[in-house]
């Protein structure tokens, strides 16, 4: 199993949009091979800061995720909010 860490930077103003499509993700996620649960954090110290925690079976089933033609689309216009790049961490159990 492994976890992935995206993170992610918003302008204030524009946290509302950014969920409402990390929403869109998560619903497009849950019905993907592999993905076993999510959780979305928002960090206290740094405003802006958001923190996905994603779990699959494997890291091929994130990785056919990653490369989807649906998730690039919602990505794209998550793309278009941030103030940084979005960044993976993939994270495996011992």
């Amino acid at each position: 199993m492994i976890k992935v860490h995206i993170k992610r930077t918003v302008p204030p103003e524009k946290m509302d949009a950014l969920r409402e499509l990390i929403n869109e993700l998560r619903s497009l996620t849950m019905g993907q091979p592999g993905y076993i649960a999510g959780e979305t954090l928002q960090r206290i110290d740094q405003p802006g800061e958001s923190l996905v925690v994603s779990k699959w079976q494997s890291v091929d089933y994130w990785q056919q995720w990653l490369a989807s033609a649906e998730r690039s689309r919602v990505q794209a216009q998550v793309d278009e909010l941030l103030a940084e790049e979005t960044k993976y961490e993939i994270y495996e159990f011992d």
